[in-house]
């Protein structure tokens, strides 16, 4: 059984840093394209960044571009997302996601190419 687990989420002043990780259990993640996706309340669920399974291949939404980086430690098979300058507007339950396709070159910032999910952590942000 795939079971993606967030965690680092919390309360983060404005333009203070965090780092979430999201560690896999039951799934190599090393031959997979990861991403993190964020919902803030009431609003729907956007993707932020992907990373293929090499790490060759990135992208970020604008929205975080330059202030959020994705990476990928395949021997511990965890993803992180380093959030730098944190704005309010940040402030979402996060989600990591898995895209089981095999080896694919690039990453997808598409919800229905991405197969396994975890459960959300939580980030808050204080102006």
């Amino acid at each position: 059984q795939v079971q993606l687990v967030e965690s680092g989420g919390g309360s983060v002043q404005a333009g203070g840093s965090l780092r979430l990780s999201c560690a896999a259990s039951g799934l190599g993640l090393h031959n997979y394209a990861m991403a993190w996706f964020r919902q803030p309340p009431g609003k729907e669920r956007e993707g932020l960044s992907c990373i293929s399974w090499s790490g060759g291949s990135t992208y970020y939404a604008d929205s975080v571009k330059g202030r959020f980086t994705i990476s990928r430690n395949n021997a511990k098979n965890t993803v992180y997302l380093q959030m730098n300058n944190v704005k309010p507007e940040d402030a979402a339950t996060y989600y990591c996601a898995a895209d089981r396709t095999w080896r694919r070159p690039d990453c997808s910032r598409a919800e229905y190419e991405y197969d396994d999910w975890g459960q959300g952590t939580q980030v808050s942000v204080s102006s």
